[in-house]
């Protein structure tokens, strides 16, 4: 999943592209995001401690129909420094999703990733 226009960021949380942010510190970090896509679905957290992306599949979260966004917040716990942060699809659902590119009017719809380190 992609979050192609990043805000204003406070603290060392940096994204080492537009899919992943990079926390640096072994920590607690309370992760929030929202994503309007086309069909319905689902959505994970992945961390990638150096080991590979791990789906955190207590972070799954998704919709069945409708036009609703995908909402989730999270705790997430890191184990070593500079673990890379995704949201994506679940391994194994059936389709990639559609972010919806004009949700509502003919502006860019908006998706949010917000991390904050809490621990």
């Amino acid at each position: 999943m992609s979050f192609p226009h990043p805000g204003p960021t406070d603290g060392s949380i940096v994204a080492n592209s537009a899919t992943q942010p990079q926390l640096p510190a072994i920590g607690t970090y309370q992760v929030s995001f929202q994503v309007s896509v086309d069909e319905a679905g689902q959505l994970v957290v992945g961390l990638d401690s150096g080991a590979g992306v791990q789906q955190l599949g207590y972070t799954v979260v998704g919709r069945a129909a409708g036009t609703s966004l995908i909402v989730e917040t999270v705790l997430v716990q890191t184990t070593v420094v500079n673990s890379v942060l995704t949201i994506r699809n679940p391994v194994g659902n059936p389709s990639a999703l559609t972010v919806t590119p004009l949700a509502g009017g003919t502006d860019g719809s908006s998706s949010s990733l917000i991390i904050e380190q809490i621990r």
